[in-house]
């Protein structure tokens, strides 16, 4: 779709004061798919995840996610998939036959991008060589690998249900299944950890050479055990020193940060997430998934699914448990919340092409945070200075409604 904003239709959202034009362009489509079953959850994790039962019911998940994909359909006629990100719980539990199945459907629903990247998450735990050489054969091109730690201590103490040696092992057979393209998860700041426990777990990391690491500090979520019990973590300036410590050593063996817990050799930064955190479109369907969606009159709504497997297939129950259109003066903040975690940021020009609201209207935050020394001051971009990158909340707060 194309068109002057000048000669756009104005809509209104919560904030009547400040207009909001019809957005000439929509941003790239992306996709996310829940599975919400694990072997095990982890003492830490806040996501939507069960234990799954020995036989998970593939065949039903799939017919409901397909169906759910429906209801989304009319929303995003005429676009086109840039990548799809199987989330969880653990996505590689589910059969070869069951995600192929998913895949076609999905691509008889809507185009694929010629370049698309699909992403699916596993760990080690769940590795099986046949299995992942199925799972590329299905043009799952990207995997993500939950290690978390390669020590088996800090292992038990997450939780985990892989050891050391079968970490290593799995980044051994995603290679041998023909993934070139893959991302290792490991955590920092863990049950006791000292500076060399944490470097020795990101230097075994860098030893398999992945395309692209998730490296990030444990932290403890209400609604999880580690709230309610929690471990003892590193002080204050151990953590510190593991953070100066660890992202130098990546630095020196070619992983770029990209984002606040992202790092990656060159041209290898995940798509899927570039395009959440620079506000792009995704569909989310599978149980308690999120979605935004764009709209050509300039609306732009969120949406949730039913949070509960035996709810989300339960035919009598809807799929969508609510929505919420983002009213204009959410929108900075909105757009600032997941763009700022960029380390280089983001184009201005992306402000008002993705919320349909002008510069103008940030100008007064935008010069508060620039005088603290949060923004930096760069006409082009909106990007926080490293200053602001360690006070990113204290940056957003100003961006507030």
């Amino acid at each position: 779709m194309t068109g002057e904003s000048s000669a756009s239709p104005l809509i209104f959202g919560g904030d009547a004061q400040s207009p909001r034009a019809a957005l000439p362009v929509l941003p790239p489509l992306a996709l996310y798919i829940h599975i919400p079953w694990c072997v095990r959850k982890c003492p830490y994790c806040d996501f939507n995840s069960h234990t799954a039962s020995p036989v998970l019911p593939e065949e039903e998940y799939v017919d409901a996610l397909l169906a759910d994909l429906d209801q989304d359909l009319h929303a995003v006629y005429g676009r086109e998939l840039s990548s799809i990100f199987f989330g969880g719980g653990t996505p590689s539990l589910f059969s070869a036959e069951a995600l192929g199945r998913l895949l076609k459907g999905v691509e008889q629903r809507i185009a694929f991008a010629s370049d698309i990247e699909i992403t699916l998450e596993a760990n080690p735990g769940t590795f099986e060589q046949d299995k992942f050489v199925a799972y590329r054969k299905l043009g799952i091109n990207r995997l993500s690998i939950g290690i978390q730690s390669f020590q088996q201590e800090k292992l038990q103490a997450l939780g985990r249900i892989h050891n050391g040696d079968e970490a290593v092992r799995a980044a051994g057979m995603a290679r041998q299944a023909g993934f070139d393209n893959f991302n290792l998860d490991l955590m920092h700041g863990l049950p006791n950890q000292s500076l060399d426990d944490a470097l020795s777990d990101l230097r075994t990391a860098i030893a398999l050479k992945p395309t692209h690491l998730s490296w990030y500090q444990l932290t403890l979520e209400p609604n999880t055990v580690f709230w309610n019990q929690p471990p003892t973590l590193p002080e204050d300036d151990t953590l510190w020193d593991i953070q100066e410590a660890g992202q130098a050593l990546l630095a020196e063996h070619g992983y770029a940060q990209y984002e606040v817990s992202a790092y990656a050799q060159p041209g290898r930064p995940a798509r899927h997430n570039l395009n959440y955190w620079s506000f792009g479109d995704f569909i989310g369907i599978g149980a308690g998934a999120h979605g935004k969606l764009s709209h050509p009159d300039g609306r732009i709504v969120r949406t949730w699914k039913t949070r509960l497997p035996k709810d989300y297939l339960n035919p009598a129950k809807s799929f969508q448990a609510g929505e919420k259109a983002l009213a204009n003066d959410e929108m900075p903040f909105e757009f600032l919340m997941n763009a700022l975690r960029l380390t280089d940021g983001v184009e201005s020009r992306l402000y008002p092409e993705r919320t349909g609201l002008s510069l103008e209207s940030l100008a007064e935050a935008r010069c508060e945070a620039e005088q603290s020394g949060l923004l930096q001051v760069e006409p082009s971009r909106l990007a926080a200075t490293e200053r602001g990158q360690l006070f990113l909340n204290d940056l957003l707060q100003k961006f507030l409604s």
